[in-house]
């Protein structure tokens, strides 16, 4: 559960992005995070976070970084100071431009198999799937095309 100091209605928020996040492989302190970064107006202290959701500050800024990496934070120094501030990040085509990746690199991997077996079986199997994860791929990149042109057009 999240800290007592946000109201109910933000701690629901955020326990459900952790429960969206955490099946998708990313940690729940990293999930509860970019839950309560969706809900600043402003950037936020390690130290602000850290208390907000009663997470320790290492913790914190270990999950705040492996958001930063997966392009769902932002980090932002402050002149003089070691003080780190981290926002939600605006990309959110990010995360989905890894899993495209991801949905090629399988689909290349799994052509790589279907030509190593001889049983047709096996074989047409590995085909399909290659065929699958390509299909998605495509439709992904198609739909991040077609954001990229609505948000230009605004």
């Amino acid at each position: 559960m999240v800290g007592k100091r946000l109201s109910k209605s933000k701690q629901r928020f955020i326990e459900d992005i952790v429960r969206l996040l955490v099946p998708w492989g990313v940690p729940q302190t990293a999930a509860r995070i970019h839950g309560y970064l969706l809900l600043s107006a402003e950037p936020a202290t390690l130290d602000r976070i850290a208390t907000d959701l009663e997470v320790s500050k290492s913790g914190t800024s270990v999950a705040a970084r492996l958001l930063e990496k997966y392009g769902l934070a932002v980090r932002h120094s402050e002149r003089g100071s070691k003080r780190i501030r981290y926002e939600v990040s605006r990309n959110y085509e990010s995360m989905l431009i890894e899993q495209c990746r991801m949905l090629e690199n399988t689909a290349t991997l799994l052509k790589r198999g279907a030509d190593t077996v001889t049983s047709g079986k096996a074989r047409e199997r590995l085909g399909e799937m290659t065929e699958f994860y390509l299909a998605i791929g495509h439709a992904m990149d198609a739909a991040l095309q077609s954001w990229r042109t609505r948000k230009h057009d605004q």
